[in-house]
């Protein structure tokens, strides 16, 4: 399916092109332009990355029209073989949607990079495409855990890790998060980690918050998937449990002075917090 046909039938907000803005000269040279680049684009940088132009049934960035993302795929996005196969097997599982965005995945990989984490946590698995992002922006000698309590997807992980050669790099612990999390925020590792990513059940939102943030070390960075959710926290109707944990989690971070944060509209909503020195 072409990303310009994408539809997700989780979308409840999105922004539509305006038809007139393309009109006229700039619209002509737009579009020779964008010809001319495809004609001259070198066969060698196919052969590093995958060019993202499909996504089945993956996770997108919601509040973007299919031609801008369309746009960002092609322009920006480098998703390597590794990833490209994971996220098409991925695919074809039922809860396929539960995986995050190409681009979603690079800005973890840039994000860890410039926190020059060594340290990182994740809560919240699947079949590890994340994990691959997270562990691939990790400093020399860096260690990723990964949390979470499903056998079944994380057999598929753990194929893909070894594919992506960082399965030295990952530790699985399947498990219960906040068991883990409890075990972890009761001994010597609080305030050790550097970078920590919260992708699961959203009722346990704001516990996995308070218990991830106690492990950060001052300046660490925490990213928290499905924010936005959609565009369903809008929805006063709303009042599943998973609706009202993500709102009430926005509000308190929003609120709390000892962190600095900020809400960035990528793939369903990536919540970024930096904790404040003490």
């Amino acid at each position: 399916m072409q990303v310009s046909e994408f539809h997700d039938s989780r979308t409840c907000i999105a922004l539509r092109p305006d038809p007139t803005r393309r009109a006229g000269p700039a619209a002509a040279r737009y579009t020779a332009s964008r010809k001319q680049q495809t004609t001259n684009r070198e066969p060698a940088a196919a052969a590093r990355f995958t060019v993202v132009r499909s996504l089945s049934m993956s996770a997108s960035t919601f509040t973007l029209s299919a031609e801008i993302r369309d746009y960002l795929l092609r322009t920006t996005v480098r998703e390597c073989d590794t990833l490209a196969a994971l996220r098409t097997e991925t695919a074809r599982l039922p809860q396929a949607r539960m995986q995050i965005s190409p681009e979603q995945g690079q800005l973890l990989t840039l994000l860890v990079s410039l926190c020059g984490a060594t340290r990182a946590i994740e809560i919240g698995t699947f079949t590890g495409y994340s994990a691959i992002c997270i562990a691939r922006g990790l400093a020399p000698g860096g260690s990723l855990l990964a949390c979470d309590r499903s056998a079944e997807w994380t057999d598929i992980a753990r194929r893909y890790w070894q594919r992506a050669g960082l399965d030295d790099r990952i530790t699985l612990r399947l498990a219960p998060a906040l068991e883990t999390l409890a075990t972890l925020t009761d001994g010597p590792q609080r305030s050790t980690f550097d970078f920590a990513f919260i992708d699961a059940d959203k009722q346990n939102y704001t516990a996995y918050y308070e218990q991830t943030l106690s492990l950060l070390r001052p300046g660490g960075l925490l990213a928290v998937d499905n924010a936005l959710w959609s565009g369903r926290i809008l929805e006063p109707e709303r009042s599943d449990e998973e609706t009202l944990a993500i709102r009430e989690l926005n509000q308190q971070v929003g609120s709390d002075p000892r962190v600095t944060c900020s809400l960035v509209p990528i793939g369903d909503g990536l919540l970024l917090v930096r904790k404040n020195a003490d």
